[in-house]
């Protein structure tokens, strides 16, 4: 099992501390480094936030090693036409190493504060499903039409093409009837949030059965999962983060290790060799105090190769 980061971009991330976060990323030899897209979480604590996909020409640019991007991009913030030229040129730009991660939206407020419409869950599913459907006409030889409800293309050639052919499309969320469904028939990779065990174990046995319906070997699709959990070597460290999380306004954070992977070495390795023994691929640990390297050092010192033998 792979271990990678990912940290909250509307909590107060500028460009010195993404730089600061994209060198350690490496230094460490953390395959890949995700970061949310959102304005803000809570409207009554609106920080420093960085638009993802300017932040990913700096990752594409100043990294070597690391897969990298959204986890994961609302469709409702960007017409898929233009989401799909950026993938294509990042794609390009790292060499392959980005990673399109990309869901239906569910945060009302920040969407209200910035005039952007949020339709209802059906409406933006079927946005989500025509995007995807657009963007690999996009993506593919010479000019592409694309005819949908919501979104059109006519014989628009969309240059320059990734280098990748395509670059690799997750969809994140757990949804049984809609998002399981499209992980079935468009996702290279599926992230779920971090959830008990059984649920994760009911939740890949939905994901079997809509492969079955279209077709496909859900052994093609790369899992992962995204944990909310506070990890460290001492409980003292993780008090430490939940004295960082209350100065975001964010609380104090961490939910139990029954709902995330979270809480000191013993705790982690023993939810994720559960986790792994259901096909897991990796886990994502958010890194939460962007001016302290202690926890990433501490999950690459201690967890990664215990990880790597699951």
């Amino acid at each position: 099992m792979d271990v990678g980061l990912m940290v909250e971009g509307q909590n107060g991330l500028n460009w010195e501390s993404w730089r600061r976060i994209l060198v350690m990323s490496e230094r460490l030899g953390f395959p890949t480094l995700f970061r949310s897209d959102h304005f803000f979480m809570l409207p009554t604590h609106q920080q420093d936030s960085l638009d993802p996909y300017l932040s990913f020409t700096l990752a594409a640019s100043e990294t070597t090693q690391i897969r990298f991007g959204p986890l994961v991009t609302p469709i409702t913030f960007r017409h898929p036409a233009n989401l799909g030229r950026m993938a294509a040129q990042i794609d390009l730009l790292s060499g392959g190493r980005f990673v399109l991660g990309i869901g239906a939206g569910w945060n009302m407020g920040e969407h209200a504060a910035y005039g952007l419409d949020f339709p209802e869950t059906k409406e933006r599913f079927d946005r989500l499903t025509e995007a995807l459907e657009m963007m690999r006409a996009l993506w593919s030889d010479g000019p592409a039409s694309y005819d949908g409800k919501y979104y059109q293309l006519d014989n628009a050639d969309c240059l320059p093409k990734p280098e990748s052919g395509r670059p690799p499309i997750m969809i994140g969320g757990s949804g049984e009837k809609r998002t399981l469904r499209l992980v079935a028939e468009f996702a290279d990779e599926w992230n779920t949030p971090a959830m008990p065990v059984e649920d994760y174990r009911h939740k890949c046995q939905i994901l079997e059965q809509h492969c079955e319906v279209v077709g496909r070997d859900p052994a093609s699709i790369r899992r992962s999962m995204m944990s909310f959990g506070l990890v460290g070597p001492n409980e003292a460290t993780i008090e430490g983060i939940r004295d960082v999380l209350e100065d975001k306004g964010l609380g104090r954070g961490g939910a139990g290790p029954a709902a995330t992977v979270g809480g000191t070495t013993d705790e982690v390795v023993n939810i994720l060799g559960q986790l792994a023994e259901l096909g897991l691929d990796e886990i994502e640990f958010q890194h939460f105090d962007f001016n302290s390297d202690e926890v990433p050092e501490y999950l690459a010192a201690e967890i990664v190769g215990h990880a790597r033998d699951l």
